[in-house]
């Protein structure tokens, strides 16, 4: 288990400086945190477009003393993608526990690309160990254009996969199954959150509610449902926003991305990326150096308030801890 402290100090990818997309968890036979992440090409110079935000792998870093250190343990190897085109595009990986067995749910895209053209698809895979993966099947969403998987288990007994579809209109979409470890059983409910354009949803329970967050690019937008099915009602406090300003650059604001959530007791982590020397939002607009696309990724730790708002658990820096808690039994 983690106790109740921040993680202050980025976690930077050694071999590209690229860490998005995070996934925390708790690996129990080493008693240790392994983190996931979608190793973006961030340090290659001379990749046009948004080709360096291609051809990712999946970054793997352990911390046995609570995150405070991490060693980086390089990418997941022979991971399967059949029938995609080379080289295959890796995004945002969500690993869950599922009955005896790890469950990751991982983004891929076949072929070289410069743009944001071309199919995703989400890919189910399972593993006993959390390092060795054996693909089950992709996951049939009635779409081309699919990524960012969350899964959760919901107050009505049912397994969802919430995601975003690009096809339509980049909301956040849900499927629903009661056989989560039979891929070919996801069926599509439909708009989960509506909206302006978002990714990365995240779902997690916290202080009696399920809490569902997107990346708006302009800081983590929060809603919250009674059983997380269905229900998703958006937070009323400053825009419906957490964590619009973490960091600046140049003297605007670099907003949180992209995040995973590990919950404590009463306290979750936030698990987010930046782009610590960039502020802006469309990737296609960032300049060509490599410095703007680096990102690193840190966390905040968020409480619910007595008015059933998510809400930060310290309001200072002075206040605020100082990594993640060492893992427990």
């Amino acid at each position: 288990m983690l106790s109740d402290r921040l993680l202050l100090t980025p976690y930077r990818d050694p071999l590209f400086d690229g860490a998005t997309d995070p996934v925390l968890v708790a690996d129990p036979t080493t008693r240790s945190w392994l983190l996931f992440y979608t190793q973006r090409r961030a340090a290659l110079a001379g990749l046009g477009g948004v080709e360096w935000v291609h051809e990712s792998e999946i970054g793997c870093a352990r911390s046995y003393d609570g995150g405070e250190t991490w060693a980086y343990e390089g990418v997941l190897d022979d991971v399967p993608t059949p029938g995609l085109d080379h080289p295959v595009t890796k995004w945002a990986p969500d690993v869950v526990r599922i009955g005896e067995h790890w469950v990751m749910f991982l983004t891929l895209l076949g072929g070289k690309r410069s743009d944001w053209s071309g199919n995703a698809v989400i890919a189910q895979y399972t593993s006993s160990d959390l390092k060795r993966w054996t693909f089950q099947a992709y996951v049939d969403l009635r779409s081309d254009r699919v990524i960012d998987a969350a899964v959760t288990l919901c107050g009505d007994g049912l397994y969802r996969l919430w995601y975003k579809d690009e096809q339509r209109g980049s909301r956040t979409f849900s499927a629903v199954t009661a056989t989560p470890s039979d891929p070919r059983s996801w069926q599509v409910e439909g708009v989960a959150i509506d909206g302006r354009p978002h990714e990365g949803p995240k779902v997690f329970t916290l202080g009696g509610w399920f809490w569902l967050i997107t990346d708006e690019w302009r800081g983590l937008a929060v809603y919250r449902s009674a059983d997380g099915a269905g229900g998703w009602e958006r937070q009323h406090r400053d825009n419906g926003l957490i964590l619009t300003g973490p960091e600046e650059f140049e003297g605007r604001p670099v907003v949180a991305r992209h995040a995973d959530v590990v919950v404590q007791g009463a306290a979750a982590a936030v698990v987010y990326f930046t782009h610590p020397a960039w502020s802006g939002s469309e990737l296609a607009d960032m300049t060509s150096g490599t410095d703007h696309r680096r990102s690193h990724i840190r966390a905040a730790w968020f409480t619910v308030s007595p008015a059933g708002h998510l809400m930060p658990c310290w309001e200072s820096a002075a206040q605020q801890p100082h990594s993640f808690g060492k893992a427990g039994a």
